[in-house]
């Protein structure tokens, strides 16, 4: 295939009308790229750092075969490629004098994609982690809950949210995507996060949810401190926010994990997730000497 195939642009709008429908055929596998655009057309393209978002559409005999986005100084995150198609991407990338930090994509695809942009690079490539996308079947509040009960987090609990997560996001060393300020007010205008409360009223856990975009919703994040899990407070909060999500009209829920936590993934197919799909992420080095001005 030719690389031109791929068509690039920083046009948000233009990658949604061209690649909208294709994005909205499989909500479950496209649920990082249609939730990441429904954030940078509602909040602002600079709502995951001060790069311009940069987005991709392949389209070959007239329809839409695979898109990518990525908003700097964030991994590329591709939907599924045949190995022809990453290595078409990769040449075009590295042909425009792009700088990738990594690769976010099926699993499949990103070993494709890494394999295809080290060759055209130089770059080393690192596995970063390994997840796993998971939707919601029948839901299974645990029971006995612990004690306490859910309650909708408020503008009073903005600073509470803006700490914890600046505690989840160094706890996964994923980095940070997105101002915790910012990500603290718009959860709390979408009534978006759910804490888990002791009887005493304090939080002790907390479940998100990402708006409802083309019938699914993803529960991000979940988060307990240190000192207060293995009591069954994250199951509840996801739990209750698992079945308000369905309440809205959600037609499929998700979530991902880290694979390198038995313990979070035992815990929601507990709940009702089921396995969906395999993704990776891998970390890009700098490249070989000779190759000025595409290191990350």
């Amino acid at each position: 295939m030719r690389t031109d195939d791929w068509h690039l642009t920083q046009d948000l709008d233009d990658f949604l009308a061209r690649a909208g429908t294709f994005l909205r055929s499989q909500p479950a596998l496209h649920t990082l790229p249609l939730t990441v655009t429904e954030t940078l057309r509602t909040r602002g393209r600079h709502v995951y750092g001060d790069g311009v978002p940069e987005f991709g559409v392949l389209e070959r005999d007239g329809a839409v075969r695979a898109s990518f986005f990525r908003t700097p100084p964030h991994w590329l995150n591709v939907t599924a490629l045949t190995s022809e198609e990453a290595d078409a991407l990769a040449a075009r990338l590295a042909a425009v004098g792009q700088r990738l930090p990594g690769v976010n994509a099926d699993r499949d695809t990103a070993a494709a994609f890494t394999e295809a942009w080290q060759r055209h690079t130089g770059a080393t490539a690192t596995l970063r982690q390994r997840q796993r996308l998971y939707r919601l079947g029948t839901l299974t509040v645990p029971d006995p809950a612990p004690p306490g009960g859910p309650r909708i987090a408020v503008e009073a609990d903005r600073a509470q949210l803006i700490r914890w997560h600046a505690e989840f996001t160094e706890a996964i060393g994923m980095g940070i995507a997105r101002d915790a300020g910012e990500w603290a007010d718009a959860r709390i205008e979408q009534g978006g996060i759910t804490f888990w409360e002791a009887p005493d009223g304090t939080p002790v856990a907390m479940a998100g949810r990402t708006p409802r975009i083309a019938g699914q919703i993803r529960v991000a994040p979940v988060y307990t401190p240190p000192h207060l899990r293995g009591r069954g407070y994250a199951g509840a909060a996801t739990a209750e926010i698992s079945r308000t999500a369905l309440a809205s009209g959600a037609q499929e829920v998700l979530l991902f994990t880290d694979l390198a936590n038995p313990t979070s993934n035992g815990l929601y197919q507990r709940i009702g997730y089921r396995a969906v799909a395999d993704f990776e992420v891998y970390d890009f080095s700098l490249l070989l000497r000779g190759t000025p001005g595409l290191q990350p």
